[in-house]
């Protein structure tokens, strides 16, 4: 069990997974008003950032699970590196499904909803390891502007314009769901800069030291395409968030 090996290649020296610099990650953390203790499920968990700087940070305990085994093993050593490996679990599996067997406080999936395919089936699956009061995260895109073709919505690396909400109806749908919007926490350019434009001196990196690998062709056509895809259409349509929900 495994994501493609092209995500292992491009984001292997990400410690985010998402378009989160660690100063958004930790405004996020902050404007949940985490306590020691409180309990967190994160299903898509990538290399643990949220997780650990969280347990550095607040005290809190949880559990991350990834289908990625080479990013499971790095939050594995980023707990030890901070210090929290006694507060956090990390499991590689799948978190399509996944269900606590104890009750959280805040159970999140960050960037990863197609797990249960999308936003609001993912609701659906935390809410099942949610305690009572507790809050929902859960990160997902928007259009910053609506594209004006379905070209255009392609070139976000989205399947059609309709995949996308605009932010107020985003923030409306989970409304129509019952959920009360309680915070957000936005990326903004810079922040996909940083997500983004990492992965270029990866691949770059990669393919210096692996010329001969049978899948270095499709490294060098991805690192020659992606700046420019990424400038035209991601950087000037596409929007990203974390928003936080509670039940009504």
């Amino acid at each position: 069990m495994d994501i493609p090996r092209i995500f292992n290649i491009t984001e292997s020296a990400h410690h985010i997974h998402n378009p989160f610099t660690p100063e958004k990650l930790a405004t996020l953390g902050a404007a949940l008003r985490l306590e020691k203790g409180t309990r967190v499920l994160d299903l898509g968990s990538g290399s643990g950032e949220m997780l650990c700087t969280w347990a550095r940070d607040y005290g809190v305990i949880g559990t991350g699970i990834d289908m990625s085994r080479l990013f499971t093993e790095q939050a594995k050593l980023r707990a030890e590196e901070l210090g929290v490996a006694d507060q956090v679990e990390f499991i590689h599996g799948d978190a399509a499904g996944y269900v606590s067997d104890e009750k959280v406080d805040v159970a999140a999936c960050v960037g990863a909803t197609w797990i249960a395919g999308g936003a609001i089936g993912t609701i659906e699956l935390l809410a099942q390891s949610l305690r009572s009061g507790g809050i929902i995260l859960i990160g997902e895109p928007y259009w910053r502007q609506l594209p004006p073709t379905e070209d255009v919505a392609r070139g976000c690396l989205a399947g059609a314009i309709s995949d996308f909400l605009p932010l107020p109806e985003l923030l409306a749908s989970f409304g129509r769901h019952n959920y009360d919007v309680v915070e957000m926490v936005l990326a903004d350019q810079d922040s996909w800069d940083r997500y983004e434009a990492a992965k270029w001196l990866t691949m770059r990196r990669w393919l210096e030291a692996n010329p001969d690998d049978e899948f270095a062709k499709d490294v060098r056509d991805k690192l020659t395409a992606e700046p420019e895809r990424y400038a035209a259409y991601t950087r000037e349509y596409l929007g990203w968030g974390v928003f936080a929900l509670m039940t009504r």
